[in-house]
């Protein structure tokens, strides 16, 4: 385990140089490209800001996932692997050479579905790129995303099982699934490090509980999905790095976009249950993981729509009823809000690992400590209203 881990943190920190390392020309060539970022509207900052934080996490990680692409077909030949060993041999233990030998055919496998996967990727991150810089209709924007979504789920048959042998059914919910993730990215994308945070969470927390449950056809690491989300995770912390407080440059809708799909997609590619456990029991609970992780930006998405349709007004308009917004009403500076965000984030992340390796009983109050901390927030937030009304 401890190279295979070693193998996918190798792949991960690929990606945070390439993201943090493309990100210097694109903040700087950010105004000739048009993508700019000006105070106003429902826009909270004061200076214009770039917004092509996505092509540096799109580099990252289409840079990454390419070269082990590459790797891995050149470990098919035993030769050829040996020669790779004996020039970079030095630079890593034989661990990481075994792991990398070993999993390079199951990698390599898989390269249709990965090539795939940037090819939609690719699209959505230039949709929403064109979006930020020219501005979309609703309409072109969700009938994209909802092509690639049934793209992938009808074209690679990547979507959600979860018990259920219902066809049609389990193939449109993957594909609302794909949809909703990317959109409550994009949602939360409102305030420095607060998006690439919690997708950085969530990415990580998810690959965790790739590496620890086993793929019941090969009784092994689910080394794939745990290296694509490590990647993400990789990538937006070299864009973290650019924004941190105060933002050098902003995710954009090209980054939310793209990020929603990776993880989205990740999550129907994952196996949650594994096989059976020491003791011969399984864990058909372990497939509500995807839900516990994503508590947060669900919370976000779900309140804000209901929040806008309740007022009166459209839901797809942007303004300042989002959750971190909600938070500094209540009297949180910002930096304080996003920090309370990534921390409800990481517990809701931490309760979805515990949740795969758990009994029943003991799932069930995982998910009542989730539950309890939307609830607390919830309360939290009522004290604002009735401030707001009195």
């Amino acid at each position: 385990m401890s190279a295979t881990v070693l193998l996918v943190l190798a792949a991960a920190g690929i990606a945070t140089l390439i993201s943090w390392l493309v990100l210097y020309p694109v903040r700087y060539y950010a105004r000739q490209l048009g993508l700019l970022d000006r105070p106003g509207g429902h826009s909270s900052h004061t200076v214009p800001t770039p917004l092509g934080g996505g092509i540096g996490i799109y580099c990252g990680i289409a840079g990454t996932i390419l070269i082990g692409l590459i790797a891995a077909w050149w470990m098919q030949d035993p030769e050829r692997a040996a020669t790779l060993q004996r020039s970079l041999g030095g630079l890593l233990p034989d661990q990481f050479w075994g792991a990398a030998i070993t999993h390079a055919p199951g990698v390599w496998s898989r390269s249709p579905d990965m090539f795939w996967l940037l090819t939609a990727s690719t699209i959505l991150m230039v949709l929403g790129l064109w979006d930020d810089r020219r501005g979309l209709s609703i309409i072109v924007r969700l009938g994209v995303q909802f092509g690639m979504a049934a793209g992938v789920v009808f074209g690679l048959g990547i979507e959600l099982t979860a018990y259920l042998d219902a066809g049609w059914l389990t193939k449109l919910m993957s594909v609302v699934w794909i949809v909703a993730v990317i959109n409550s990215f994009n949602m939360l994308d409102n305030m420095d490090a607060l998006s690439g945070g919690i997708a950085a969470i969530i990415a990580s927390s998810m690959a965790v509980v790739m590496l620890t449950t086993t793929d019941p056809g090969t009784d092994r690491p689910q080394l794939l999905v745990a290296g694509l989300l490590l990647v993400v995770a990789g990538s937006l912390i070299g864009f973290l790095f650019h924004n941190r407080p105060p933002a050098k440059i902003f995710m954009g809708d090209g980054g939310s976009y793209l990020v929603g799909f990776l993880i989205a997609v990740s999550m129907l590619m994952a196996t949650f249950v594994g096989g059976p456990s020491a003791d011969g029991t399984v864990r058909p609970h372990a497939v509500l993981a995807p839900l516990c992780v994503m508590a947060v930006p669900l919370y976000d998405m779900i309140s804000v729509l209901w929040i806008r349709i309740r007022e009166g007004r459209s839901p797809f308009l942007g303004d300042h009823s989002h959750l971190s917004h909600r938070l500094v009403d209540l009297g949180l500076s910002r930096t304080a809000a996003v920090a309370t965000i990534h921390l409800i984030t990481a517990t809701c992340g931490l309760s979805a690992i515990l949740l795969t390796h758990v009994s029943l009983l003991q799932a069930i109050t995982v998910l009542g400590i989730v539950g309890c901390m939307l609830t607390l927030v919830a309360i939290l937030e009522s004290t604002r209203d009735r401030g707001a009304k009195s």
